[in-house]
C-alpha cells in the first residue's frame, strides 16, 4: 500500500552474522534511502487496540500514534558524550485542566433541543426553561445524557479560581457542525465534526472576558447525519523549556514484519527497528502479545564515545483517553525487567465501538536483566527534563498522562551495541462471543501469564528476528517476481495492517476465531464483506486464519440465532460479538461471500471436510442465490457507500460465482448430480449475463444502463479458483476499457464517482495475463500510497485524481493486495 523505492538495512537484531545481513541489505535497499515509502508506517501491529504507527516520514518528527489518530507516545533519545538526541516520536503536549470534561468530572449544564430565542449565548439569557442533564451528550455507550435529535443548544455556568491565563484551549468532542461562545465572545465555529476530543486556541478577547464569577461556555451543535456529541471543558498547556536536539534520519524501510530507521545522533548512528513477528505458520509465536524495538547505537566516526540510551512510552498506550486515572508498578521474572500500566477503572469489555482504545488490561515495557536498566514513571516532561540533565523524579504509581521510562547505563560505544525493549499487551479478556467473554488465544485456558511470554520473547530474540528477516525477504521476493517492485511494496504495506485490524480467539467450542474490527467505517466485528476482500492474504499463508473469519458467521446462522436464508452482514461491534447489528441486510453480497470463500479454503487446503461441516447452510444460502441472485433487486453491496443499486451486474457476477463455487464444492464430496445442477446453472447464467450487461467495448454497471461502466472485480475468483465460468475474453474486454479510464491514482470504482477501492483494483489487475498490464493498473495505487496528502495508515478508499481519503483507514482489506501472488500460486 504505499511506495516505491526503499532501502534500507532490514537489520538481523541481535545474532546474526555479517552475511547474513549484508543477504538482506542487498534484497531489500533500492534507491531513495529515506524516500517517502508510505502514507504512516506501522510500528507495533497485533490487534486492533495494540497498534501504533507513525503518521510522517521520519519517525521523530511527530508522535507516535494509535490508527485511529490518538497519540499514543512512544519517545527515544540518545545521550552521546553529554549530547541528546531525540531519535523516536515527539513531545505531546500536556494540558492542566482548569474547566473540566465530562469524562474528567461530573458537571451539569442547561441543555434545550428546542430553537432558543436570539442572544441565548449571552450571560443574561433566560434559560430557566431548560433542561439541567449531566454530560456528556450524544447517542454512544459513553453518554449522561442522551441526545438524538437534530439539535442541541448549551448553557455552562462555572467560576474561576485565576483569570490571569495567557494563553487557554477549548477541549472539544463535537458532532456535528458547532458553534462556541465564551461570554458572549465567539471562540470557535466549524461546519465538520470530531470524533474525539480536539484542543483548540480560545482568542485573547475571549481570555479577556473571564472572570472569577459566572462565567458561561455556550454551544450548538446541529447534527447532520450519524451519530451525536457534544462535551467541552478549557485547559491550559503545560509550558516544557527542556528540549533535545533532533537527529538526522538517514534512511527507512518498511517489509512485512519490521520498520526500520537510521539516524545519526552526532559521532554516533542509531538502528532502531520495529519488529512485530506475525509469522502465520507459528500460532505460539503469532498470539504472542509483544513487540520488539532495536536501538543499535554505533560509532559513525571510527573513535569510542560515551552513549547513553533512553526509552519512554505514555500511559495512552493503555488508556481510551488521556483523562482516565492509571496506576503504574515495576516487577521482574526470571529473565526481564518490566513496568507496567493500566487504568484504574479497568472496564474490561465495557465498551464498544469504532474510535475507540483499550482501557483494561496492561501494558508491560519490558527489557533483558542483563540490560540493567532503570525504569521509573513520571510526567513526561519530567521524564525527558530526567534523562537531559541526570535528574531523577519520584516515581508517581498513580496519575493521569503520564510516561513510562527505561534508561539503559551509560556505555563506551564504539562497534554496534544492541539495546532490545519488548512492548507487550496483557489484555485479559479480548472478545464477548454471544456472551462469553473470551481470553486471547495465547492465554485462552488462563494457565498461561504474560510475564512468561515476555520471557519467551527475551530467550528467543535472535531466533525471532532471523525468522522475520528470512520471511520478509522471501515475500518482498515473490511479489517482486508476481508484479513488480511497486507491488511488492504494497504487499509489504498490507501485511501488518491488514493483520492487526483482527483478534485471534478461541471459540468455546474450541474452534480458531480471528474476528475483524471493520475500522473507521463503522466498527463492526467479523464483518463478512470486509472478510472477502481481506481473504487472499490468509489463503497463501494460512487457511485457518479464514476458516477463523467465516466460522462465527456459521455458528451465527447454525446456532439459530440468524434465521434469514441468507448470511448476516457481522455479527456484533467490536469487541463485542452478540449478533448482527448493521441496519441493512445485503443478501446477495454476504451469502455470495461466504460460499466463495468456503471453496477458496477447499482448494488451498485440497480439503472439503470444512464445507462439508457446513454444508446445509452453504446449500440454504446457494439456494437463494440460485432465486435471487442473478438480477438483483435494489440492495446494498460491500460498496455501501455508493448507495443502493439494483440490477448491479458486478454483485450479479458474485452471485454466478458462488454458484459456480457450490458446484465446485459439490463435486468435492461426490455430489455428482448436485455438482453438474448447479455448475450448468453459474455457465448458463454467466451466458446471460454477458448479454444483458454488453455495451459495447465493456460491460455495464447495471443491466438497465449500458452508458455506465463499473470494475467487475469478483470475477477474480472465476480465474483464481478455476471454475471457468466465464470466457477470457470477457476479462481482456473490461481490461481494455479500464486502460481508458486510469487516472493519476488509479481506475475510479465505477461511473459514479472519482472514488475507488485500492483492494478492487488489484482485484480487476489479476484479470490480465501479462506483467506489463498488471503493472499500469497498480503502479497508480503504490503513488497513490507516497503521494497521498492524507497521513494515515492505508485507506482503501480515496479519490482516483487527487489522492485524497475519501474514507477508511486502517482496514484489513487490504489483505486483498495480495490476490495476484495467490493466483500465481494456484496456477502451478
Amino acid at each position: 500500500m504505499y511506495k516505491n523505492f526503499l532501502i534500507i538495512l532490514i537489520i538481523c537484531l541481535a545474532s546474526c552474522n555479517t552475511q547474513e545481513k549484508k543477504t538482506v541489505i542487498t534484497a531489500q535497499a533500492k534507491e531513495g534511502d529515506n524516500a517517502r515509502q508510505a502514507s504512516a508506517y506501522p510500528l507495533i501491529t497485533h490487534d486492533p487496540y495494540f497498534s501504533i504507527w507513525s503518521f510522517s516520514d521520519n519517525i521523530n518528527q511527530s508522535p507516535t500514534k494509535h490508527w485511529t489518530g490518538t497519540n499514543q507516545s512512544l519517545i527515544g533519545m540518545v545521550k552521546v558524550d553529554g549530547v541528546s538526541y531525540r531519535v523516536l516520536g515527539d513531545d505531546v503536549p500536556s494540558y492542566k485542566t482548569i474547566v473540566p470534561t465530562g469524562i474528567e468530572s461530573t458537571y451539569e449544564a442547561k441543555i434545550t433541543e428546542s430553537k432558543p430565542n436570539n442572544n441565548w449565548q449571552v450571560n443574561d439569557f433566560d434559560d430557566s426553561s431548560w433542561e439541567t442533564k449531566p454530560a456528556p451528550y450524544g447517542d454512544g455507550d459513553q453518554v449522561k445524557t442522551k441526545w438524538t435529535t437534530d439539535h442541541i443548544w448549551y448553557r455552562r455556568q462555572f467560576d474561576l479560581n485565576n483569570t490571569n491565563y495567557e494563553e487557554l484551549f477549548l477541549k472539544l468532542r463535537h458532532d456535528d457542525n458547532v458553534e462556541v461562545y465564551i461570554n458572549g465572545v465567539e471562540v470557535y465555529t466549524c461546519e465538520c465534526w470530531n470524533d474525539s476530543y480536539e484542543y483548540y486556541d480560545i482568542p485573547k478577547e475571549a481570555i479577556k472576558a473571564l472572570k472569577a464569577k459566572g462565567n458561561l461556555l455556550a454551544i450548538h451543535v446541529k447534527n447532520n447525519q450519524g451519530g451525536q456529541s457534544l462535551d467541552a471543558g478549557i485547559v491550559e498547556k503545560i509550558k516544557d523549556e527542556t528540549t533535545a536536539t533532533v537527529a538526522k534520519q538517514k534512511s527507512l524501510n518498511v517489509s512485512a514484519t519490521q520498520t526500520s530507521y537510521v539516524l545519526e545522533c552526532g559521532a554516533v548512528d542509531v538502528n532502531l527497528t520495529f519488529s512485530s513477528p506475525l509469522i502465520m505458520d507459528n500460532l505460539e509465536l503469532f498470539s504472542r502479545p509483544v513487540s520488539y524495538i532495536s536501538m543499535k547505537t554505533k560509532s559513525n566516526d571510527g573513535n569510542t564515545h560515551k552513549v547513553q540510551v533512553y526509552f519512554g512510552a505514555s500511559t495512552a498506550l493503555a488508556s481510551d483517553v488521556v483523562s482516565q486515572k492509571m496506576v503504574a508498578s515495576t516487577g521482574e521474572t526470571t529473565d526481564v525487567d518490566y513496568i507496567k500500566t493500566g487504568t484504574v477503572e479497568q472496564p474490561i469489555l465495557e465498551k464498544k465501538g469504532d474510535n475507540l482504545r483499550i482501557d483494561w488490561g496492561s501494558l508491560y515495557i519490558a527489557t533483558p536483566k542483563s540490560a540493567k536498566v532503570t525504569q521509573n514513571v513520571s510526567t513526561a516532561i519530567n521524564a525527558k527534563t530526567d534523562f537531559i540533565t541526570g535528574n531523577n523524579s519520584e516515581f508517581v504509581a498513580e496519575g493521569k498522562d503520564l510516561m513510562l521510562s527505561t534508561i539503559f547505563p551509560e556505555e563506551s560505544v564504539k562497534e554496534t551495541k544492541d539495546h532490545v525493549i519488548m512492548l507487550g499487551y496483557d489484555d485479559l479478556y479480548s472478545i464477548q462471543y454471544f456472551g462469553e467473554n473470551l481470553r486471547p488465544w495465547w492465554n485462552k485456558d488462563g494457565s498461561n501469564s504474560i510475564e512468561k511470554e515476555l520471557n519467551k520473547a527475551a530467550n528467543s530474540y535472535s531466533e525471532v528476528i532471523a525468522q522475520c528477516n528470512t520471511f520478509d525477504q522471501n515475500l518482498h521476493e515473490k511479489a517482486v517476481n508476481a508484479g513488480g517492485e511497486a507491488y511488492a511494496k504494497l504487499c509489504e504495506i498490507a501485511y501488518r495492517q491488514s493483520i492487526a485490524a483482527h483478534k485471534l480467539v478461541e471459540s468455546p467450542k474450541g474452534e480458531l476465531l480471528f474476528l475483524s474490527k471493520e475500522n473507521f467505517s463503522n466498527g463492526c466485528i467479523n464483518t463478512v464483506d470486509v472478510t472477502y476482500p481481506s481473504a487472499p492474504l490468509y489463503l497463501l499463508y494460512n487457511p485457518d486464519f479464514l476458516k477463523g473469519m467465516l466460522t462465527g458467521i456459521f455458528y451465527y446462522s447454525e446456532s439459530g440465532r440468524h434465521t434469514e436464508p441468507f448470511a448476516a452482514h457481522d455479527i456484533g461491534t467490536y469487541p463485542k460479538a452478540n449478533g448482527e447489528v448493521y441496519g441493512e441486510p445485503m443478501p446477495v453480497e454476504e451469502s455470495g461471500n461466504m460460499i466463495i470463500l468456503t471453496a477458496a479454503i477447499t482448494k488451498a487446503e485440497n480439503d472439503i471436510s470444512y464445507a462439508e461441516k457446513h454444508w446445509e447452510t452453504l446449500t440454504i444460502w446457494a439456494d437463494y442465490l440460485a432465486e435471487k441472485g442473478f438480477d438483483p433487486g435494489n440492495q446494498l453491496c460491500t460498496d455501501d457507500f455508493a448507495g443502493h443499486l439494483a440490477r448491479n451486474a458486478n454483485l450479479s457476477i458474485k452471485a454466478i460465482v458462488a454458484l459456480g463455487s457450490y458446484g465446485y464444492m459439490a463435486k468435492q464430496l461426490g455430489k455428482d448430480a448436485i455438482a453438474k445442477k448447479y455448475t450448468e446453472m453459474a455457465k448458463d447464467m454467466a451466458g446471460k449475463w454477458m448479454k444483458l450487461a454488453d455495451a459495447g467495448d465493456h460491460y455495464a454497471l447495471t443491466f438497465d444502463n449500458m452508458d455506465t461502466w463499473s470494475q467487475k472485480y469478483n470475477l477474480v475468483w472465476d480465474k483464481v479458483i478455476g471454475l471457468d465460468l466465464f470466457p477470457e475474453s470477457v476479462y481482456k474486454k473490461e481490461i481494455a476499457y479500464y486502460l481508458t479510464k486510469q487516472n493519476k491514482y488509479g481506475i475510479s470504482l465505477d461511473s459514479r464517482a472519482d472514488y475507488t477501492k485500492s483492494d478492487w483494483i488489484l482485484w480487476t489487475a489479476t484479470l490480465s495475463n501479462d506483467m506489463k498490464t498488471f503493472k499500469e493498473l497498480t503502479d497508480p495505487v503504490y503513488t497513490y500510497a507516497k503521494e497521498t496528502k492524507d497521513r494515515v495508515p492505508m485507506s482503501d478508499w480515496y479519490f482516483t485524481s487527487n489522492g485524497n481519503q475519501r474514507g477508511f483507514q486502517a482496514r484489513s482489506v487490504v489483505g486483498g493486495y495480495y490476490i495476484k501472488l495467490l493466483n500465481d500460486k494456484w496456477k502451478k
